[in-house]
């Protein structure tokens, strides 16, 4: 039984690699409490030479390409100003984090990208975030909650570690991450969740979420989202998967670089809208946040002396021991029972180190829920955010819609530029459901030449792979099911 009767359903959406700063720092133009900027930070070209010209952060922020750096040793120099070097340097040093290192990896990445990562979006410019940030609560202490990239931060989202995991780890993509999800504390306590997608689901890089007993879990975003919203069919714990592809005529709405970031705020502005039409609006706690922070600068150290999840040690060069977060990412929290303007700092516990992260996500889910137990030690550490819930009785002011977002890009989607890191990793998923894992291409001859619409279509083909091999069965009467069904049917009985 849930502990606040107020909210019965909890609706996760992550974007892709944006900082704090980068996405929502001059939103302190709008409300001083806002930890974000003010135009006096900067970053040097380089941190070894006292006469190096600044790069001070900005606005002006609009279509970014190419992608910043963002691995695990990139972040390292970001972080701490000074490259990471594999048997001298250790992956989390006894010195603190300085935070002046962006610009400098930056250039590295390539000339001329310091003025790219060190600036920020004006309000304006992103306007559905800017009516969030004003009409709902806006959390300015949350962050990755590792520093590396977009896979092992997600993975922690949902199941409070990676499982080791500092980056794409193939083995474990074959075989799914074996750690207990969220997903797996709700349905066992007897509630409901749903994965509302519009590609093959990420979420499937956990290995329990293959069950057959999951399989109706799964929804396609555009068949199912407006109409289970509309019905009040939504269930207790909802996670929406956007397009992490960008196509010419279905553009990536995820946020990554070089997609355009109108898209992702159309995304939101859909995602809300939708929710905010339901009969279940009410009883509904939305969160917004970003996996990692892309590369792009943020001036608010990030903490260390955080718990491993589960003891487990990353894999060499870094053994990282999971004893530090990631960068701060943007997180809007959006509920009618959240006062206008709120703004959220850190938490108050449970620990007196605690801090927001993804592993609040299930943490928070665990207290609303009044779950048995927590995930790993990550979730039983981070704060939980249910204490934004400060109205007393639901507000009936709560905006119907949100405003259109004007395109930033003034050319068409690059649907012959390379796969980004995640979207190889997207590929990999999809070959080991059309049995690809198996071939000597698998994992990097796979994707090593592929493009943005070659690897589209190819999740596409892989999904028509399990169509068709569920169709041929054995029982021929069988009712025909839907294709997200089908889909994971086959690749429960063990074609991975």
């Amino acid at each position: 039984m849930a502990i606040d009767a107020r909210i019965k359903t909890i609706v996760v959406l992550v974007q892709e690699n944006r900082s704090f700063d980068h996405m929502l720092g001059w939103m302190k133009t709008l409300n001083p409490e806002i930890n974000g900027v003010t135009g006096s930070e900067s970053n040097p070209i380089s941190t070894s030479d006292l006469s190096s010209p600044l790069v001070s952060f900005s606005g002006g922020s609009q279509y970014v390409d190419p992608d910043p750096g963002h691995s695990i040793q990139a972040i390292y120099e970001q972080i701490y100003g000074v490259p990471f070097s594999a048997g001298q340097t250790p992956i989390t040093p006894s010195t603190p984090p300085l935070m002046n290192g962006f610009a400098q990896q930056a250039e590295e990445e390539k000339p001329g990208m310091s003025a790219t990562v060190m600036s920020g979006f004006d309000p304006d410019a992103v306007p559905v975030y800017k009516e969030l940030v004003m009409d709902f609560a806006v959390c300015d202490r949350w962050f990755a909650s590792m520093p590396a990239s977009t896979q092992p931060n997600r993975l922690f989202v949902h199941s409070a570690t990676s499982h080791g995991a500092t980056s794409n780890d193939t083995k474990k993509l074959i075989e799914g991450f074996p750690q207990k999800t969220i997903f797996d504390s709700l349905h066992d306590e007897g509630f409901s969740f749903g994965i509302y997608f519009q590609y093959p689901p990420a979420t499937l890089f956990y290995r329990n979420l293959r069950h057959l007993k999951y399989i109706g879990n799964f929804h396609p975003f555009d068949l199912d989202f407006k109409r289970h919203c509309k019905e009040g069919k939504l269930p207790n714990y909802v996670v929406v998967e956007q397009r992490y592809f960008d196509l010419k005529i279905l553009p990536g709405n995820d946020d990554h670089p070089s997609h355009d970031v109108s898209e992702g705020q159309k995304f939101v502005k859909e995602v809300y809208e939708a929710l905010r039409s339901s009969p279940q609006w009410n009883e509904i706690l939305f969160v917004i946040t970003y996996d990692e922070h892309g590369g792009f600068y943020d001036h608010v150290p990030t903490p260390v002396g955080v718990p491993s999840p589960d003891d487990i040690v990353g894999p060499e060069p870094f053994f990282f021991k999971f004893d530090r977060l990631g960068v701060r990412v943007p997180t809007i929290l959006i509920s009618p029972w959240i006062e206008r303007g709120t703004v959220l700092h850190g938490p108050s516990g449970p620990y007196p180190n605690s801090e927001f992260e993804h592993s609040s996500i299930p943490a928070t889910v665990k207290k609303l829920f009044n779950l048995k137990s927590f995930l790993t030690k990550r979730d039983a550490w981070a704060g939980t955010f249910e204490t934004v819930l400060t109205s007393t009785t639901p507000r009936t002011d709560c905006p119907v819609t949100l405003p259109e977002p004007e395109k930033m890009r003034k050319t068409e989607a690059a649907e012959e530029a390379k796969l980004s890191d995640f979207q190889k990793e997207m590929v990999q998923l999809s070959a080991t459901l059309n049995g690809d894992h198996k071939k000597d291409i698998y994992p990097d001859k796979l994707v090593e030449n592929m493009t943005v619409a070659q690897g589209a279509q190819y999740m596409v083909d892989a999904l028509k792979v399990f169509f068709n091999a569920n169709e041929n069965g054995k029982d021929t009467n069988a009712k025909k099911k839907s294709w997200a069904n089908r889909f994971l049917s086959c690749f429960a009985c063990g074609q991975s």
